[in-house]
């Protein structure tokens, strides 16, 4: 799965590396992106990237209330087309989630070492994703949409696995076109580029468990791990 990031490439740096319209908002620095909270990411609108807000944790359009959410922070590439609640955002609603690098932990629980993965070229990158936008029936007139998003993951890569089992799917640039095109609504195709189209080789290292508490959102989370007697 993927519950953590690091997320602290700020707004002009993401508008050069993904060629996006520029923000209609700063987006501040985060070292330790949880889910419930609001993230930046990328769709494609009157054929332009556009940064927009989504919380992470998608609520299916059909849902009752927006609980749901909390259970839907990662979409498994292997069921999207079937599970009820991403079939339709596969074909409609895909996204870019920008991201720096990803955390995973290993471990017995209760001691787990946390591990913090990025491209070798140390360079920003996008997670596939996808979202929906959730409406109450029920809210007082003028009540807003609720937008969502969720972070599609696979089996983990020779440069992973040894740490966990699965890890966030990271497109490779060549394929971000075809990803957010919104008239590629082939699943067959879609699953394709899913399968061939993302990055598997990424670099790790040990980090402090300070990054454990969601409230802790500093550098220092990031920062490898000195050793014992440093």
């Amino acid at each position: 799965m993927c519950g953590r990031f690091a997320r602290y490439s700020l707004s002009r740096e993401l508008e050069r590396h993904f060629n996006t319209h520029p923000s209609s908002f700063e987006i501040q620095p985060s070292y330790n992106v949880a889910p419930a909270q609001e993230l930046p990411v990328i769709v494609l609108q009157q054929d332009e990237r556009r940064i927009k807000k989504r919380r992470w944790g998608l609520v299916p359009f059909w849902a009752k209330d927006i609980s749901m959410g909390a259970r839907m922070i990662n979409a498994r590439v292997e069921t999207l087309s079937s599970k009820p609640a991403f079939k339709a955002a596969l074909k409609h609603r895909r996204c870019l989630i920008p991201a720096n690098g990803f955390y995973e932990w290993f471990g017995k629980a209760g001691s787990k070492q946390p591990y913090y993965f990025h491209l070798p070229s140390g360079e920003p990158f996008a997670f596939a994703g996808l979202y929906e936008i959730w409406e109450d029936k029920e809210a007082r007139p003028g009540a807003g949409p609720y937008k969502s998003c969720t972070i599609i993951t696979t089996e983990a890569s020779e440069s992973v696995k040894d740490v966990h089992n699965r890890m966030p799917l990271i497109l490779k640039p060549e394929v971000y076109d075809a990803w957010l095109d919104p008239e590629n609504q082939e699943v067959a195709r879609i699953e394709e580029l899913l399968k061939t189209g993302y990055v598997k080789e990424l670099k790790r290292y040990p980090v402090s468990r300070m990054v454990n508490p969601v409230g802790n959102d500093k550098k220092e989370c990031m920062e490898p791990l000195k050793e014992s007697g440093d």
